[in-house]
């Protein structure tokens, strides 16, 4: 009997959730004598990224486009019955969470480790709306993990930190990293010396994230306010959307430190399909999260030929590995010392860049998307009731 996946796609709208699920049907290719059809149900914005293959059917949900009550009211009410009209075997939920209710196999993923690590989730504020959110989030997902009859983590790391929290868990599990897009890697270039840099035509940084509590924006800009006063020409370029409290961390010590705008540069979001551009016009990279599943922005870097100085917290030197320089994102003179090292070292940019860009060899959507499908069909096969 052929199978019919379905796809829960209820709580995926933007970021790195809607990136994954895109880039795994582009780069899927089901074996048709296994894989009947794969049906994603989404609203409209979900589906409106998705690849067009005769294999895949978009299923539209008005409530979908809704508010998140009205998600959480599908998934958990009306999902189990439309997977039971469907026809469907088995249910991928790459958000992180299952119906309560399901007569079928299910399978879901790990990609946010905040819910899972408490101190991250103080930094938003003890009681705060989004400290809420994120237990409840904690306890709907943990529910999920331990009910699952598969579990795909993103790295060792997070695996090992996520089962610590949820306790006893009966799912199959693995471990599937996430693949880096073509148009990322660039091919490896020779570092310039520093004292090729002017301050008209300075060294550039470029940090790409979310501006937010955990990744520490406002410490990697006073450490380049530190490096320009010791005489290196050094900028830094901040890319992403903000949260309201940590934007007003960052444009006060940009007030304090730099108030006519000549080396902290907050650029906003760019589009992420014009987001390569910006890693190729850097001179290295600099990544400050101390909270991460897997960290897409830094695999992109790493693509990008860049060399990099990173946080050495949560999995990032599982994915770096030894080609990066590592700092403790919490202590500014950890960030100083890491980001002279890069800038006076030309010889290991050199060589950091070129480890990085095999490195990021490794990720791949097609592998992604193969070890993926298989693990789905191998945990139906294990669980199906005939």
């Amino acid at each position: 009997m052929k199978l019919a996946i379905g796809i829960d796609a209820s709580n995926i709208r933007a970021g790195g959730g809607i990136t994954h699920i895109q880039q795994l049907l582009v780069a899927m290719a089901p074996d048709k004598s296994v894989i009947d059809r794969i049906i994603v149900y989404g609203g409209s914005a979900s589906l409106g990224r998705l690849p067009e293959r005769d294999w895949l059917q978009k299923s539209h949900v008005s409530l979908l486009d809704r508010s998140l009550i009205f998600r959480v009211f599908w998934q958990q009410c009306i999902l189990p019955g439309v997977l039971i009209r469907d026809a469907c075997n088995v249910l991928f939920s790459p958000g992180g969470t299952l119906p309560f209710r399901l007569s079928l196999p299910g399978v879901t993923m790990s990609q946010n480790m905040l819910p899972f690590e408490p101190k991250e989730m103080g930094r938003f504020g003890l009681g705060s709306l989004m400290w809420f959110k994120l237990k409840v989030l904690r306890w709907i997902q943990s529910r999920s993990m331990r009910r699952a009859q598969g579990l795909i983590f993103l790295t060792k790391y997070a695996q090992q930190e996520v089962l610590k929290v949820i306790g006893p868990c009966r799912a199959a599990i693995t471990c599937i990293p996430h693949g880096i897009e073509e148009r990322f890697f660039q091919s490896l270039r020779n570092a310039r010396a520093i004292n090729t840099f002017t301050w008209g035509l300075p060294f550039r940084f470029l940090y790409v994230s979310i501006v937010d509590v955990y990744k520490h924006q406002w410490q990697i800009a006073s450490a380049i306010w530190r490096l320009r006063q010791k005489g290196f020409p050094v900028v830094v370029d901040f890319i992403g959307p903000a949260n309201h409290k940590a934007l007003e961390f960052l444009k006060q010590v940009q007030k304090e430190l730099d108030p006519d705008n000549e080396f902290i540069f907050y650029k906003g979001p760019v589009p992420f399909e014009e987001l390569h551009s910006a890693y190729h016009d850097a001179d290295a990279f600099v990544f400050g999260s101390s909270c991460e599943n897997l960290p897409n922005i830094l695999l992109e870097a790493m693509a990008s030929s860049l060399a990099i100085a990173s946080s050495d917290r949560g999995p990032m030197p599982e994915v770096l590995g030894d080609s990066g320089v590592y700092f403790d994102p919490e202590n500014e003179t950890s960030i100083v010392n890491s980001l002279e090292r890069v800038i006076k070292n030309t010889s290991l940019r050199n060589q950091m860049a070129e480890g990085a860009f095999l490195r990021a060899k490794g990720f791949s959507w097609r592998q992604c998307a193969d070890d993926t499908l298989s693990f789905i069909i191998e945990t139906e096969k294990t669980n199906s009731i005939e």
